[in-house]
């Protein structure tokens, strides 16, 4: 491996071996291989400096000259990393983290290499490339003590931990530096690679001093959780959700952008912003688990923008409040079945719902007492919007033409009557009652099929796991016949091997148009709860728990057949429907 330039090992991989490291501003992707496959900087929407997931050159790889077999897992109760690999000559790992909490302008990223058993060599590969790889690492310079500088693009580069390291070609008309290190049980190495939008000023920062911060402020970071159901997939879950969520309050949907949900059928998007209604679930599964931390930024963020937009929010956000960008192309390759787009088309939609689940979250803070006057403010600006608009067409919870969608306008009707309910003020409460029961009516005249049960629209008769929410969230009572009949159409109709699908596209047979949603399986944990059937709830919480790799990521998909993970990764949405389910099974929280 050491003479050939530019070598790298394997790549791209399945979904599922990816572990990732996160800062809150942005966020990292590490292969099997050691290899940080995907980052993008400043922020989480920035350009990629590693593109290597869907076909960029830049790189920056860890890995043993020896043929290897990999493993990992996460210091508990962090997104520190750990690689693992046990070669032909002994056992190796790579601590792997991005300094915690982030800096908006500077990314620091820890590599600590440490021998375990016997002995051998590993090479380093370094080669960021800005603009998701086509800027190119240029004037790499090594100074007085062994550290690196460079820039690409107008970014600055600065790398400690590898004196001796050479600058080559990097095979891609740009350059990248080469190193080989020793390993012995005995030695530890460590490589802190920085970047940033200014100049650096004093000396490299001491790598120890880096560690014990960044594991310290996780442990700030984390609850308890103390007897809750899956504790530890729990935390880890509370983990990512922290590690994907800025200092803004916002989270970003996913890490990634453009990983494919099925092959070759240009379902690629990019998650890298913040959908309203993601928040809004995260906000209420943090507000299950009195997780007041990513409460109050979910609180905090949504509010704003209602304030700032009104009835025109958006379904979705930069992290730092801006508009989503136009999709566009980059001209790579994309990952496998995927494409390379970035931006995305929702900005340009009306989503009905994000007005119900801001109320739903708003009224989790009041309940709480967390929610402040800015807070009562924009839930009344919510409920005016809702007022207005819920007879227009939306595109819905799946993001389709805009259509009256059931689901948005039960989850209007549970955001009014939750909020009425926590403390509104007495001037509103008749008002936002009325609304719900005026919109509740002209829902079930129009969206009952005729077996009973909710149906998408007046004009699509199919059922839809969404509709499972109309029950959990309160827009009817938990044990009203429509919800029960819904629940046993979502399982007769939407489920196979213990996965939820969203609804039928056609009439080919589940999973044939797409995988399971994840999402789904931890609703139907919810819905079963509310209606007393304990042991199922449990049953579709465990199964879907299990849909992840080594690093006990969850992607949006699950691919029931071949057993693998779909669409951007990690999900937030999953993650926090995880922790309500394992919140409200565990009675930390009572069912709303």
């Amino acid at each position: 491996m050491s003479d050939n330039p530019s070598s790298e090992v394997g790549g791209p991989h399945e979904l599922r071996d990816y572990a990732l490291i996160a800062d809150g501003e942005r966020g990292a992707l590490v292969g099997p291989t050691g290899e940080l496959a995907w980052m993008c900087f400043p922020g989480w929407d920035g350009d990629a400096v590693f593109a290597e997931l869907i076909g960029g050159a830049g790189h920056y790889g860890v890995a043993p000259q020896d043929r290897f077999v990999w493993g990992g897992y996460y210091e508990e109760g962090t997104l520190i990393w750990r690689s693992r690999w046990v070669t032909t000559s002994g056992i190796v790992e790579c601590r792997e983290a991005l300094c915690f909490p982030g800096d908006a302008g500077r990314a620091v990223i820890l590599r600590r290499i440490q021998g375990i058993e016997g002995g051998g060599r590993l090479d380093v590969v370094l080669r960021p490339r800005a603009g998701f790889g086509a800027e190119p690492l240029r004037n790499p310079r090594r100074h007085e003590g062994g550290t690196w500088t460079a820039r690409t693009g107008d970014l600055h580069v600065r790398w400690c931990g590898a004196p001796r390291a050479t600058d080559r070609p990097d095979g891609h008309g740009g350059r990248e530096l080469f190193a080989t290190l020793a390993w012995t049980p005995d030695t530890r190495h460590d490589l802190v690679l920085e970047l940033s939008d200014r100049p650096f000023d004093g000396e490299p920062p001491d790598p120890e001093r880096l560690w014990s911060g960044t594991r310290a402020a996780w442990g700030r970071e984390l609850p308890a959780f103390a007897d809750v159901v899956g504790r530890r997939d729990v935390r880890h879950a509370y983990c990512v959700l922290r590690g994907l969520s800025s200092d803004s309050g916002a989270t970003v949907a996913a890490a990634t952008t453009s990983l494919p949900e099925r092959a070759r059928q240009g379902r690629s998007f990019d998650y890298r912003f913040a959908w309203i209604r993601d928040q809004c679930y995260i906000g209420q599964a943090a507000a299950a688990g009195q997780a007041w931390p990513l409460l109050d930024g979910s609180v905090r963020f949504v509010g704003e923008r209602l304030l700032g937009d009104g009835p025109s929010l958006m379904p979705a956000y930069t992290v730092g409040g801006g508009r989503v960008p136009d999709e566009r192309s980059l001209s790579l390759p994309g990952y496998p079945g995927g494409t390379d787009m970035v931006g995305n088309h929702v900005n340009r939609q009306f989503q009905l719902d994000a007005f119900g689940e801001s109320l739903l979250l708003f009224a989790s803070a009041a309940r709480a007492d967390r929610l402040d006057a800015d807070g009562w403010r924009a839930a009344e600006v919510a409920a005016d919007a809702i007022a207005a608009r819920w007879e227009e067409p939306d595109a819905g919870v799946w993001e389709l033409e805009p259509r009256r969608w059931t689901h948005s306008r039960l989850t209007c009707v549970a955001g009014l009557r939750a909020m009425a309910g926590a403390g509104a003020p007495p001037s509103v409460i008749g008002a936002w009652t009325a609304l719900a029961e005026r919109i509740l009516a002209d829902t079930a005249a129009t969206c009952i099929h005729p077996s009973g049960r909710w149906q998408r629209s007046p004009e699509d008769e199919r059922v839809d796991a969404a509709l499972l929410m109309a029950g959990i969230r309160g827009a009817v009572p938990p044990h009203d016949p429509r919800t029960t009949a819904t629940l046993v159409a979502v399982v007769d109709e939407l489920t196979r091997d213990g996965y939820a699908y969203r609804y039928r596209p056609d009439e080919r047979p589940l999973g044939k148009a797409e995988g399971a949603f994840l999402l789904c399986g931890f609703m139907l944990s919810l819905a079963h709860l509310q209606e007393g059937n304990e042991v199922e709830a449990v049953r579709w919480f465990e199964r879907n728990r299990a849909a992840c790799g080594p690093a006990g990521l969850l992607a949006e998909e699950f691919d029931v057949e071949e057993r693998q993970l779909r669409g951007n990764l990690p999900q937030a949405f999953v993650h926090a429907m995880l922790m309500e389910s394992a919140f409200r099974q565990s009675g930390v929280t009572p069912a709303i």
